[in-house]
């Protein structure tokens, strides 16, 4: 082979048109990196600093803002309890929903499969806002105002039209002949979803469920309605340093840097996994 042989390898680029993408990605990156980077250094700063006008980017590094968001009167534990319980539960109880219902309509379909999936993901369409009131007078006449319990259900109402649609597409690349091989072999319904589709399907489980984590997680609007104290996450906490005394820029990014850490560092480990879900069956 010649030095002035081509590649043509399928799906990669040479030349000029790979260094173009190549830097265009390295821009979309940064430019995605930038309000995080921004917020981090923020964080590092005094409070004179961060109210500056003028965009400061050498700075002797503090850490008094981490100290003051983590005093004792803030809470931030009892926040990041209340955020790992309910965007875990949540995701928990999704999964337990939308697997059993994705598997009847992936290897059981009906004539009215189609419209369920379509009507249940047109339930994302209806603004937050637009359903507050009704929500909000069915859970005070309950009793679940405030509380893990009706912020755990909220949470997996809201994620589980996703999840249900996740599901089912990862279910569709799997070949019912494997289902129809386990029931000529005698295995029951029950059996089969267990021991033969859902390993074939964790990967595409396992980003599902990471996705719904990371939803929950970042969920303000419901969390800021609907509780006060009790059940609040690290969003009502976030919130809670801007006060009628003014913004303190510092110490609201030391708070927020704080809350999106821990998601952060899942997502950091749990990459290579949620990549593979996703692109889970693209490829027969």
């Amino acid at each position: 082979m010649t030095a002035s042989t081509v590649d043509k390898t399928p799906g990669r680029k040479s030349g000029a048109g790979g260094t173009a993408l190549t830097l265009l990605a390295w821009l979309i990156g940064i430019t995605m990196f930038f309000p995080i980077l921004w917020v981090v250094l923020t964080a590092l700063k005094t409070e004179q600093t961060a109210f500056s006008m003028t965009p400061t980017f050498i700075f002797s590094p503090t850490l008094e803002s981490f100290k003051s968001a983590l005093a004792q009167g803030s809470g931030y534990w009892h926040y990041a309890l209340n955020s790992v319980i309910t965007a875990l539960g949540s995701t928990l109880v999704g999964l337990a929903l939308a697997i059993p219902a994705a598997y009847a309509m992936a290897f059981y379909p009906s004539k009215r499969t189609d419209f369920t999936l379509v009507w249940m993901v047109s339930t994302k369409f209806i603004p937050a806002v637009g359903v507050l009131i009704p929500v909000f007078l069915v859970y005070r006449s309950l009793g679940l105002l405030d509380t893990r319990l009706g912020l755990t259900m909220l949470f997996t109402s809201m994620n589980l039209p996703i999840m249900v649609w996740m599901v089912y597409s990862y279910f569709r690349d799997i070949p019912v002949d494997i289902v129809e091989a386990a029931s000529i072999d005698g295995a029951s319904t029950a059996q089969t979803m267990f021991r033969v589709i859902l390993p074939l399907a964790l990967p595409g489980l396992a980003s599902t469920g990471l996705l719904a984590l990371i939803l929950a997680w970042n969920e303000s609007f419901w969390s800021l309605t609907m509780t006060d104290y009790h059940a609040a996450t690290l969003a009502v906490y976030t919130a809670s340093f801007k006060s009628g005394e003014g913004l303190f820029w510092a110490r609201l990014s030391a708070a927020s840097v704080m809350t999106i850490a821990p998601i952060v560092v899942l997502g950091w480990f749990a990459q290579r996994q949620m990549v593979r879900g996703l692109t889970f069956g693209a490829v027969k």
